[in-house]
Protein backbone atom coordinates (compact mmCIF):
# COMPACT_ATOMS: atom_id res chain seq x y z
CA UNK A 1 0.00 0.00 0.00
CA UNK A 2 1.48 3.30 -1.02
CA UNK A 3 0.39 6.03 1.40
CA UNK A 4 1.52 8.68 -0.56
CA UNK A 5 -1.64 10.59 -2.78
CA UNK A 6 -3.92 8.54 -0.64
CA UNK A 7 -7.22 9.90 1.39
CA UNK A 8 -7.45 8.21 4.99
CA UNK A 9 -9.93 8.90 7.99
CA UNK A 10 -8.54 8.48 11.53
CA UNK A 11 -10.50 7.91 14.23
CA UNK A 12 -9.76 8.74 17.92
CA UNK A 13 -7.20 11.17 16.41
CA UNK A 14 -7.65 14.01 19.09
CA UNK A 15 -4.75 12.21 21.19
CA UNK A 16 -2.56 9.21 21.51
CA UNK A 17 -1.69 6.61 18.86
CA UNK A 18 -4.73 8.45 16.69
CA UNK A 19 -3.27 11.91 16.48
CA UNK A 20 0.37 9.89 15.97
CA UNK A 21 -1.10 8.00 13.16
CA UNK A 22 -2.71 11.24 11.19
CA UNK A 23 0.77 12.87 12.25
CA UNK A 24 2.63 10.23 10.13
CA UNK A 25 0.16 9.99 7.41
CA UNK A 26 0.34 13.31 6.19
CA UNK A 27 4.32 12.87 6.47
CA UNK A 28 3.62 10.37 3.86
CA UNK A 29 1.73 12.27 1.40
CA UNK A 30 -1.97 11.21 2.54
CA UNK A 31 -4.60 13.55 3.39
CA UNK A 32 -6.40 12.83 6.61
CA UNK A 33 -9.35 13.36 8.22
CA UNK A 34 -9.46 13.52 11.91
CA UNK A 35 -12.64 12.30 13.84
CA UNK A 36 -12.64 12.56 18.40
CA UNK A 37 -15.34 12.73 20.08
CA UNK A 38 -13.65 15.96 21.84
CA UNK A 39 -13.82 17.89 18.79
CA UNK A 40 -11.37 20.59 19.76
CA UNK A 41 -8.53 18.44 20.29
CA UNK A 42 -8.84 16.98 16.82
CA UNK A 43 -9.46 20.49 15.53
CA UNK A 44 -6.29 21.38 17.09
CA UNK A 45 -4.25 18.22 15.69
CA UNK A 46 -5.66 18.80 12.41
CA UNK A 47 -4.26 22.43 12.65
CA UNK A 48 -1.28 21.45 13.35
CA UNK A 49 -0.71 19.92 10.48
CA UNK A 50 -2.34 21.99 7.84
CA UNK A 51 -3.83 22.03 4.63
CA UNK A 52 -3.55 18.18 4.38
CA UNK A 53 -6.03 17.46 7.25
CA UNK A 54 -9.62 18.50 8.68
CA UNK A 55 -11.18 17.49 11.80
CA UNK A 56 -14.75 16.52 12.75
CA UNK A 57 -16.09 15.91 16.02
CA UNK A 58 -18.33 13.02 16.82
CA UNK A 59 -19.00 9.46 18.13
CA UNK A 60 -17.63 7.70 15.74
CA UNK A 61 -20.03 4.16 16.79
CA UNK A 62 -22.84 6.43 15.64
CA UNK A 63 -23.47 5.59 11.88
CA UNK A 64 -24.19 8.45 10.81
CA UNK A 65 -20.96 10.37 12.43
CA UNK A 66 -19.34 7.70 10.43
CA UNK A 67 -21.29 8.96 6.84
CA UNK A 68 -20.62 12.50 7.53
CA UNK A 69 -16.75 11.67 7.91
CA UNK A 70 -17.05 9.45 4.70
CA UNK A 71 -18.81 12.87 3.16
CA UNK A 72 -16.12 15.09 4.22
CA UNK A 73 -13.70 13.30 3.28
CA UNK A 74 -14.83 12.97 -0.65
CA UNK A 75 -15.89 16.99 -0.29
CA UNK A 76 -12.07 17.85 0.91
CA UNK A 77 -9.75 15.19 -0.87
CA UNK A 78 -11.58 12.73 -2.34
CA UNK A 79 -12.84 9.03 -1.71
CA UNK A 80 -11.90 7.37 1.18
CA UNK A 81 -9.03 5.12 0.56
CA UNK A 82 -7.85 3.73 4.19
CA UNK A 83 -9.88 4.12 7.40
CA UNK A 84 -8.28 3.59 10.62
CA UNK A 85 -10.69 2.35 13.58
CA UNK A 86 -8.86 3.46 16.25
CA UNK A 87 -11.21 4.90 18.50
CA UNK A 88 -11.09 2.74 22.22
CA UNK A 89 -12.46 2.91 25.58
CA UNK A 90 -11.68 0.68 28.42
CA UNK A 91 -15.16 0.05 29.64
CA UNK A 92 -15.07 -0.77 33.61
CA UNK A 93 -13.42 -3.26 35.77
CA UNK A 94 -15.07 -6.86 36.25
CA UNK A 95 -18.52 -8.62 37.06
CA UNK A 96 -19.21 -5.44 38.50
CA UNK A 97 -19.21 -3.49 35.36
CA UNK A 98 -22.71 -2.51 34.43
CA UNK A 99 -24.69 -3.18 31.12
CA UNK A 100 -24.00 0.46 30.59
CA UNK A 101 -20.08 -0.16 30.69
CA UNK A 102 -20.44 -3.18 28.52
CA UNK A 103 -22.51 -1.79 25.78
CA UNK A 104 -20.39 1.38 25.62
CA UNK A 105 -17.16 -0.60 25.03
CA UNK A 106 -18.66 -3.25 22.26
CA UNK A 107 -20.43 0.03 20.80
CA UNK A 108 -16.90 1.47 20.62
CA UNK A 109 -14.44 -0.59 20.06
CA UNK A 110 -16.46 -3.69 17.75
CA UNK A 111 -19.70 -2.06 16.36
CA UNK A 112 -17.90 1.16 15.43
CA UNK A 113 -15.71 -1.10 13.37
CA UNK A 114 -18.69 -2.83 11.70
CA UNK A 115 -20.71 0.27 11.37
CA UNK A 116 -17.71 1.59 8.93
CA UNK A 117 -16.76 -1.63 7.27
CA UNK A 118 -20.55 -1.39 6.17
CA UNK A 119 -20.52 1.67 4.30
CA UNK A 120 -17.14 1.39 3.03
CA UNK A 121 -16.59 -1.46 1.82
CA UNK A 122 -19.65 -1.60 -1.31
CA UNK A 123 -17.55 1.20 -2.55
CA UNK A 124 -14.54 -0.19 -1.74
CA UNK A 125 -15.17 -3.34 -3.78
CA UNK A 126 -16.88 -1.66 -7.09
CA UNK A 127 -13.04 0.14 -6.77
CA UNK A 128 -11.38 -2.94 -6.23
CA UNK A 129 -9.03 -1.47 -3.24
CA UNK A 130 -9.40 0.03 0.23
CA UNK A 131 -7.62 -0.27 3.10
CA UNK A 132 -9.58 -0.98 6.83
CA UNK A 133 -7.28 -1.02 10.12
CA UNK A 134 -8.45 -2.06 12.87
CA UNK A 135 -6.98 -0.94 16.32
CA UNK A 136 -7.25 -3.78 18.59
CA UNK A 137 -4.66 -4.67 21.53
CA UNK A 138 -2.41 -7.17 22.74
CA UNK A 139 -5.54 -7.67 24.84
CA UNK A 140 -7.52 -9.12 21.86
CA UNK A 141 -4.87 -11.98 21.23
CA UNK A 142 -4.39 -12.76 25.22
CA UNK A 143 -6.68 -11.19 27.67
CA UNK A 144 -6.78 -8.38 30.13
CA UNK A 145 -6.29 -8.15 33.86
CA UNK A 146 -8.66 -6.17 35.92
CA UNK A 147 -11.05 -5.63 32.73
CA UNK A 148 -13.17 -7.75 31.59
CA UNK A 149 -15.16 -5.30 29.43
CA UNK A 150 -12.08 -4.10 27.48
CA UNK A 151 -10.37 -7.63 27.28
CA UNK A 152 -13.69 -9.03 25.65
CA UNK A 153 -14.28 -6.28 23.43
CA UNK A 154 -11.02 -6.46 21.61
CA UNK A 155 -11.36 -10.02 21.20
CA UNK A 156 -14.28 -9.81 19.51
CA UNK A 157 -12.23 -6.54 17.70
CA UNK A 158 -9.63 -9.06 16.26
CA UNK A 159 -12.35 -11.49 15.49
CA UNK A 160 -14.37 -8.51 13.20
CA UNK A 161 -10.58 -7.89 11.38
CA UNK A 162 -10.46 -11.48 10.77
CA UNK A 163 -13.26 -12.20 9.17
CA UNK A 164 -12.93 -8.87 7.40
CA UNK A 165 -9.89 -9.90 5.83
CA UNK A 166 -10.87 -13.45 4.98
CA UNK A 167 -14.31 -12.37 3.22
CA UNK A 168 -13.08 -9.58 0.86
CA UNK A 169 -8.98 -9.81 1.06
CA UNK A 170 -9.45 -11.55 -2.15
CA UNK A 171 -11.10 -8.69 -3.83
CA UNK A 172 -8.65 -6.63 -3.21
CA UNK A 173 -9.78 -5.09 0.46
CA UNK A 174 -6.80 -5.15 2.53
CA UNK A 175 -7.23 -5.47 6.74
CA UNK A 176 -4.65 -4.84 9.60
CA UNK A 177 -5.31 -5.69 13.07
CA UNK A 178 -3.32 -3.82 15.40
CA UNK A 179 -2.15 -5.51 18.46
CA UNK A 180 0.31 -3.51 20.79
CA UNK A 181 0.86 -4.21 24.70
CA UNK A 182 1.45 -0.57 26.65
CA UNK A 183 1.31 2.60 24.88
CA UNK A 184 1.59 5.96 26.62
CA UNK A 185 -2.05 6.93 26.43
CA UNK A 186 -4.72 8.55 28.68
CA UNK A 187 -6.64 4.97 28.21
CA UNK A 188 -3.56 3.10 29.78
CA UNK A 189 -2.78 5.69 32.84
CA UNK A 190 -6.89 5.85 33.81
CA UNK A 191 -7.02 1.83 34.36
CA UNK A 192 -8.43 0.96 31.22
CA UNK A 193 -11.99 2.28 32.32
CA UNK A 194 -11.93 0.75 35.76
CA UNK A 195 -12.95 3.17 38.84
CA UNK A 196 -9.73 5.76 39.47
CA UNK A 197 -7.25 4.37 42.07
CA UNK A 198 -9.25 1.03 42.47
CA UNK A 199 -7.50 -2.14 42.94
CA UNK A 200 -8.78 -3.03 39.53
CA UNK A 201 -7.45 0.19 37.92
CA UNK A 202 -3.73 -0.38 39.42
CA UNK A 203 -4.30 -4.29 38.58
CA UNK A 204 -4.65 -3.08 34.59
CA UNK A 205 -2.04 -0.86 34.59
CA UNK A 206 0.46 -2.87 35.99
CA UNK A 207 -0.08 -5.75 34.26
CA UNK A 208 0.30 -3.30 31.01
CA UNK A 209 3.44 -1.71 32.45
CA UNK A 210 5.03 -4.91 33.40
CA UNK A 211 4.85 -6.78 30.96
CA UNK A 212 7.01 -4.52 28.62
CA UNK A 213 8.23 -1.30 26.90
CA UNK A 214 5.22 1.37 27.35
CA UNK A 215 6.14 2.92 23.90
CA UNK A 216 4.94 6.13 23.02
CA UNK A 217 2.08 7.01 20.72
CA UNK A 218 4.64 7.86 18.02
CA UNK A 219 6.86 4.58 18.42
CA UNK A 220 3.54 3.00 18.00
CA UNK A 221 2.66 4.72 15.09
CA UNK A 222 5.78 4.39 13.50
CA UNK A 223 4.99 0.63 13.09
CA UNK A 224 1.50 0.76 12.88
CA UNK A 225 2.34 2.68 8.89
CA UNK A 226 5.34 0.34 8.03
CA UNK A 227 2.94 -2.84 8.84
CA UNK A 228 -0.09 -1.18 6.67
CA UNK A 229 3.01 -0.15 3.94
CA UNK A 230 3.45 -4.18 3.93
CA UNK A 231 -0.06 -5.00 4.14
CA UNK A 232 0.63 -7.50 6.97
CA UNK A 233 -2.78 -8.67 8.86
CA UNK A 234 -1.64 -8.41 11.97
CA UNK A 235 0.54 -5.51 13.57
CA UNK A 236 2.41 -6.56 16.69
CA UNK A 237 4.41 -3.20 17.75
CA UNK A 238 5.13 -5.14 20.49
CA UNK A 239 7.10 -8.16 18.79
CA UNK A 240 7.07 -10.09 21.46
CA UNK A 241 3.02 -10.62 21.89
CA UNK A 242 3.46 -13.46 19.06
CA UNK A 243 5.44 -15.34 21.38
CA UNK A 244 2.68 -14.87 23.87
CA UNK A 245 -0.12 -15.73 22.02
CA UNK A 246 2.09 -19.15 20.61
CA UNK A 247 2.24 -19.72 23.94
CA UNK A 248 -1.03 -19.26 24.25
CA UNK A 249 -2.04 -21.72 21.60
CA UNK A 250 0.50 -24.16 22.35
CA UNK A 251 -0.99 -25.13 25.87
CA UNK A 252 -4.13 -23.14 26.81
CA UNK A 253 -4.50 -24.51 30.01
CA UNK A 254 -1.09 -23.72 30.96
CA UNK A 255 -1.19 -20.23 30.41
CA UNK A 256 -4.78 -19.74 32.36
CA UNK A 257 -2.24 -21.41 35.13
CA UNK A 258 0.46 -18.54 34.25
CA UNK A 259 -1.31 -15.61 34.01
CA UNK A 260 -3.38 -16.81 37.82
CA UNK A 261 -0.30 -16.24 38.87
CA UNK A 262 0.53 -13.25 37.26
CA UNK A 263 -2.31 -11.77 38.51
CA UNK A 264 -1.83 -13.13 42.10
CA UNK A 265 2.19 -11.59 41.84
CA UNK A 266 1.01 -7.36 41.18
CA UNK A 267 -1.83 -8.15 43.33
CA UNK A 268 1.39 -8.81 46.14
Amino acid sequence: MEISGKVAIVTGAGAGIGAALARGLVAAGARVVLADLDAGAAAQVAESLGAAAVAVGGDVADEQVIRELIERAAAEFGPVDLYFANAGIGGGAGLDSTDAQWAAALEVNVLAHVRAARLLVPEWLSRGSGYFVSTASAAGLLTQLGSAPYAVSKHAAVGFAEWLSVTYGDKGIRVSCVCPMGVDTQLLHSGLGASEHSAEAELAIKAVTTAGKVLSPDEAAEVVLAGVDAEHFLILPHPEVLKMYRYKGSDYDRWIDGMRRFQAALLG
